[in-house]
């Protein structure tokens, strides 16, 4: 980084005293011949090289470059003055010179060192999802044999995206608004429908975040509020099993709970249209063949279902018809939610990747408490086996590879632009291959080891409840607010387990969280550079703007817009981008090429059988296993709805379709620009082809290298204003 400099200096090209910076300040000493690679041993610099003397178009009169439109080389350049000074005091004994750790994307700014990058992707890939679905997914898919294709579909799929987007990100030091507009002009409209993507979640996923502080805050009392259903809130339909056993123990077996107190069984059939047939069962008044249980015919639920649909969502009987209003609780922890993760990001990488030391590793803490605790208690290794047994039978059934191939593709998040935004903070030769193997792993393995905490704590239900296991799993919020809540309520100590267990959900969530946001942050700074120098407002501005959008979630039918978005804005449109990533980079750009720069450019050694294991991964395999999973998607539609039973709500058509054209945006969006772009080229000449628009352009390259082609290049060395700037004119 000083050799140009220094070498100029010492071939007296004006980089002396009119130089600030680099006069008796930076004290370069002793390039001569003693030093190899700038005197005349060296072919790169000295007089024998045609780079760097008069004759250089670099470095001379006719160098562009270098005044104070440049970023690097002045006194108003954070790389040269402050970064990187090499002063006398920090010569070496042999005369030599010692550079200070210099700061790539000085401008960008980069993390502040490998590790905060390799937490910040582990706390990106590892989310709620590895807690709250794959253990689900164990169970519905054949238990332990669901491994065999979860690992299958990790290197047929999601390796190799996770790799490649770790790669093109690094190697442009972009974020995926700019980086598509680079590599193929025709596809600018890829990386904007990746941050549409990531937009839409961004504004729902922190309500989860807001669920778990208000459980997190409610947790912290001696009796937890879903514990019982005396409370003012609870409903009638109400029950736990402490209370339905005493109504049936003081009854002889004639009474249940319901309405908050002991109600006779047979009154309770007749309110449903149905006559006592036993103890435990009702008929049907019209139709003798239908006999049912006194728990199917109503809408009973447990005091922890209760408490979340009922007083912390505040759902009651709202719809679509009528959205209630914001409820100010939820509302609050909302705003909290937002609040944590703007002051998170508000320095950038540089503050989140301080974050994440915490907020990636205090979930693993947490599971290994859990782990322990739910070894510990009675029913446990029924959970486990329940988890482990497999049935491989399941195997030959394509939705289980779907399921698999779905589970490791939103795990760990391709084509949100996320990963692009994090490597794009990366030195240039970090090597990410590396990286991605480790994070890819370390996610799988996460969600085999939660499973054993979920399953373990499950089976301990499933005793105290005196049901099997199947009949108490439950998957997403389901599993974290409402089946593992009724799990803590039967422990001793329950206060402790409950804040543990939702105090990992926050974390959890947040890492995810503060990617996506980092994600749409960085495509503003890319899109407009003179905004980062007003980092922290355009961050808090972009917080306030989540936090208003997702008010609408925190009303009393704020669930059913939840869902919504949950169910469309991630779906096929999302599999869709990253099927015209993967071709887009495998085929039209090349994957051989993409690699050759792993090698040669990045420095990044790529063993034999890894290189023909990312080359036909990228090329053939992953782009067929895309194919297929958006057919499974398109095949397995069904319209949005919540909840499940006689209390299901069925989204009206209106809604779907506002859902179908939230899906369809991002796809609408590629076509668009890209029609977009191809006009506005030909229009001005500097395309006769769309074919020229599927070719990088000249500034597809490394951050070092695009910032010396976007200079101009008339000869002189002007400011941005275009006047001569006096200090960067060499001397005659």
């Amino acid at each position: 980084m000083v050799g140009p400099l220094a070498a100029r200096q010492l071939a007296g090209l004006g980089y002396g005293t009119v130089c600030p910076g680099y006069g008796a300040v930076e004290k370069v000493v002793s390039y001569g011949t003693d030093c190899p690679g700038y005197g005349t041993d060296c072919p790169g610099y000295g007089a024998d090289c045609p780079g760097y003397g008069t004759d250089c178009p670099g470095y001379g009169a006719d160098c562009p470059g270098y005044g104070t439109d440049c970023p690097g080389y002045g006194a108003d350049c954070p790389g040269y003055s402050t970064v990187e000074k090499v002063t006398a005091d920090k010569e070496k004994s042999n005369g030599a010179a010692v550079e200070a750790p210099v700061a790539e994307h000085h401008e960008r700014g980069e993390w502040g060192s490998q590790c905060d990058f390799m937490l910040s992707c582990i706390g990106y890939a590892v989310g709620l999802g590895n807690v709250w679905r794959f253990p689900y997914l164990c169970y519905k898919n054949g238990g332990g044999a669901f491994l065999i294709p979860y690992v299958v579909m990790l290197l047929l799929a999601g390796l190799p995206l996770f790799c490649l987007e770790l790669t093109i990100g690094q190697y442009a030091s972009l974020g995926p608004n700019k980086l598509f507009q680079k590599l193929a002009p025709l596809f600018s409209g890829l990386g904007y429908g990746m941050l549409v993507i990531s937009f839409l979640v961004v504004c729902y996923y922190n309500l989860i975040i807001a669920w778990t502080i208000f459980y997190t805050a409610a947790s912290f009392t001696s009796q937890l509020g879903w514990s019982t259903c005396s409370n003012e809130y609870n409903t009638q339909n109400c029950f736990t099993v402490a209370e339905e056993q005493h109504c049936l123990n003081v009854s002889g077996n004639t009474e249940m709970f319901w309405n908050k107190t002991c109600y006779p069984i047979s009154d309770y059939c007749e309110n449903f249209k149905f006559t006592l047939f036993n103890e435990t069962h009702c008929m049907n008044s019209t139709n003798s063949s239908i006999i049912k249980s006194y728990d199917d015919i109503g809408n009973r639920i447990s005091s922890s279902e209760d408490y979340y649909t009922n007083y912390m969502l505040g759902l009651g009987d709202h719809d679509w018809s009528d959205f209630g209003g914001l409820k100010w609780d939820l509302t609050l922890c909302l705003l909290a939610a937002w609040l944590i993760v703007g002051l998170c990001l508000i320095k950038g990488v540089q503050s989140s990747g301080k974050v994440v030391y915490f907020t990636a590793l205090f979930p693993y803490f947490v599971l290994f408490i859990l782990l322990i605790r739910g070894a510990t208690l009675d029913g446990a290794l029924d959970g486990v086996k329940f988890y482990i047994t497999p049935n491989v039978t399941r195997l030959g059934d394509a939705g289980v590879w779907a399921d698999a191939a779905t589970q490791i593709f939103y795990s760990l998040g391709p084509s949100f632009g996320g990963l692009i935004t994090l490597a794009s903070y990366n030195r240039f030769k970090n090597n990410c291959m590396r990286d991605a193997i480790v994070v890819a792993f370390t996610n799988c393995t996460t969600s085999v080891f939660a499973g054993f905490v979920v399953f373990s704590i499950l089976g301990f239900m499933a005793k105290q409840l005196g049901k099997e296991v199947k009949d108490v799993i439950a998957s997403g919020q389901g599993l974290a607010f409402i089946a593992y809540p009724e799990a803590v309520v039967h422990m001793p100590i329950s206060p402790l387990w409950a804040i543990l267990f939702f105090a990992m959900l926050i974390t959890l969530g947040l890492d995810s969280q503060f990617t996506m946001t980092e994600t749409l942050t960085t495509a503003l700074f890319d899109e407009w550079p003179q905004l980062r120098s007003r980092k922290a407002a355009v961050v808090m501005g972009t917080s306030v703007i989540g936090f208003i959008l997702g008010l609408s979630m925190t009303a009393n039918g704020g669930i059913l817009m939840f869902t919504l978005i949950d169910w469309y804005a991630s779906s096929w449109s999302l599999l869709l981008l990253a099927l015209i990533e993967v071709v887009l980079v495998a085929w039209l750009y090349g994957a051989e090429d993409l690699l050759e720069k792993m090698q040669t450019e990045m420095d990044i050694p790529i063993p034999r059988f890894l290189y023909y294991y990312w080359f036909v991964m990228w090329k053939f395999v992953t782009p067929l296993v895309l194919c297929l999973i958006t057919i499974m998607t398109f095949v397995q539609y069904e319209p949005a709805s919540y909840g499940s039973g006689p209390s299901k709500i069925v989204f009206p058509p209106w809604v779907n379709l506002l859902g179908w054209l939230m899906a369809a945006t991002p796809i609408v969006i590629v076509i668009g620009v890209g029609i977009y772009v191809y006009h506005k080229k030909v229009r001005s000449g500097e395309v006769y082809s769309w074919m020229d628009l599927l070719r990088p352009t000249d500034e597809w390259c490394p951050a070092s290298e695009r910032s010396k082609i976007q200079m101009p290049t008339n000869g002189s060395m002007k400011d941005r204003s275009g006047a001569e700037n006096p200090s960067f004119v060499p001397e005659k």
